[in-house]
Formats: structure tokens, sequence, C-alpha cells
């Protein structure tokens, strides 16, 4: 029994090393076969400091999107790999790992919103030289839609319209009574204290359908971008930019809100998003200032729209790129 007992904690160690081997070998993002394509993983300068940048599609002639993760130090490059292959084809898809986050962990250098705000507003221009295009397209999700706001407010003149989805609104006192009202909603008792982001994955805020983040982690594990220590460091990351974070602008994040910005906005919005309530994002688009605007719900998503009903998501970008273009 005991040599048995032996033999599979052999087997097991054999195996997570095999595994350890495979994942730390990887780091490099799959060719898109055509002439026209664009398939780049790519550590480039910003604001003196390296930082990684992933970009592909099908055709390096078709619109520009930048998305912007949230956290403010949570990645999305590390999901790309499972929910925007058909977004590939009508757009070249760019995700940015900003100072501390995922692949850019190591990168160094002053952690603070205005910086983050020049490091975007660099790479759009880096992004617009590029490919050749008068303005490309923003996309934020959660903190990052906080950030792509205040990006469209200072630099419009880059983008055909900013996109925001997990958006954030709302006072902090709105956001924690949305919460407690989901939570009575879904438990039949008023919770006691304020919800904590595991409180909200097990009620389904997070995940539309799911009780925990395991999901999106085991989904990160598998992308070819990432070395295993890449994914290592994305939880390192997380917590080294919130807690670093210096928010040495006029808003932040529950206080304060950008009142107006000169290009269309769009809302992407969960139903059963809890974690930046998507009813409080409605609430904002109306007072939100710009020259077009409009709000599009996904009705099996909580927090991440583009993960949870990637094709829905697609279609969306689909339908705003041809009606941004209607308008220009």
């Amino acid at each position: 029994m005991r040599a048995a007992r032996n033999v599979l904690a052999g087997l097991a160690v054999l195996v997570f090393a095999f595994y350890i081997a495979f994942v730390a070998m990887r780091g490099n993002t799959p060719a898109i076969p055509g002439d026209r394509s664009i398939a780049s993983l790519e550590e480039i300068e910003l604001g003196g400091v390296p930082q990684w940048v992933l970009i592909r599609g099908h055709d390096a002639h078709k619109p520009v999107i930048l998305f912007l993760h949230g956290g403010p130090g949570m990645p999305a490059m590390y999901l790309a790999h499972d929910f925007q292959r058909a977004m590939e084809r009508d757009f070249v898809m760019v995700h940015w790992d900003r100072r501390g986050a995922g692949k850019s962990f190591a990168s160094g250098g002053e952690l603070s919103v205005s910086q983050t705000v020049a490091d975007a507003i660099e790479l759009a221009e880096l992004l617009q030289e590029r490919f050749t295009v008068d303005r490309i397209y923003l996309v934020g999700h959660s903190w990052g839609s906080y950030l792509g706001l205040l990006v469209a407010r200072e630099r419009p003149d880059l983008f055909h319209a900013f996109i925001g989805t997990g958006q954030v609104a709302g006072s902090k006192e709105e956001v924690r009574s949305v919460r407690r009202l989901f939570a009575e909603a879904v438990e039949g008792i008023a919770p006691q204290q304020d919800l904590t982001e595991d409180d909200l994955f097990r009620l389904g805020g997070e995940l539309y359908g799911e009780t925990s983040l395991w999901p999106i982690l085991s989904t990160g594990l598998r992308a070819p971008e990432y070395t295993f220590f890449d994914a290592l460091n994305v939880g390192k990351g997380s917590s080294l930019v919130a807690k670093n974070m210096d928010y040495d602008v006029d808003i932040s994040p529950h206080d304060g809100e950008v009142t107006a910005v000169d290009v269309p906005v769009f809302f992407l919005l969960g139903r059963n998003d809890y974690n930046t309530p998507s009813l409080l994002a409605a609430d904002y688009l109306k007072r939100l200032k710009s020259p077009m605007k409009a709000e599009l719900w996904f009705e099996k998503s909580a927090h991440f729209p583009f993960w949870e009903e990637p094709d829905a998501f697609h279609e969306a970008l689909v339908w705003i790129d041809a009606t941004v273009r209607r308008h220009d």
C-alpha cells in the first residue's frame, strides 16, 4: 500500500513538473494565417518604462481597438485567447498589461493615475502612427472604464468612441446600497456587512451562473502569451497595483465623475453585474454629456460581458463601428 502511494505521489510530481515545464516555455502568441494579418506580443516603452502589449487581427487595415483592463492591476490579456478570436476578424485587438500588471509585473516606475493616463495616450499615439489611422476605439473594463473616460476626456482627437463595460459609476454608498439589495434578493436576508468580492462571486454578481473566480483563473492558466511565472504574477501584480496606486487626479472611482467627453460613448452592460452595478452605470450615462451615446445590455452576463457572451459582444462592437462611421 505504501509503495502504491509512493508511485502515485511520484506520478503526481512528474505530471506537475511536465505542466510547469510546458507552461514556462510559453510566452508567444499564435500566428494568424494571411498576408494582411498581425499577431505580435511586444515589450515596448511607455513613459520610459517597459510594458507588454499584445496585438492581434486577421487584417491590419481593420479598425484598431485598445482594450484597457481593470483592477487597476488585473490584466485581460491572459483571457484574450478565449474570448476574442471572432473579434480579430473584424478588428485589430490590442491588449496592454500596464505597470505592475501581468506580464508587466516587474516594470517598476511610478504608479499613479496621471502617469497611467499619460501612458495610455502615448500608446494610442503609437498605434495611430503604426497603423496609419486618424483614430482608434478605446474599450475600458471595470477600473479600465474609469481610466478610459479620463483618457478620452483629455485626448478625444485620438478616438472614434469610448466603450465602457463593467462601467464604474455611482458613489461608494450607492454601490453598497445596490449590492445589499442584490444580496437580500438572492439570500432572502439583508447582509450585516458590506459584500466582499468573494461574496459577489458566491452570489453570482461577478460571473453569470458561476459562484467562484475559477472559470476565469483556469482560462488564464491556458493563455499562450503567459509563461507560468507570468501567471503567478497576476495575483501579486493585482495586489501591488491596488495597494500603491496614487489617485493624483480630480476624480477617483466612486468619488466624482467625468461629466463630459467629446467622443461618442457606448456602455456594454451585464444585466447581472453587481461588482460595478449596471443600474448605476445606466443612470450615469444619462448624465454624461457626449455627442452620441447608447447602452447595450447583455442578459446572460455580470461583470465580464466580453468573456461571458463573446459573440454578442463582438456583434455589439461591429454595430458600434458601423454606427460611428455613419455619423462621421
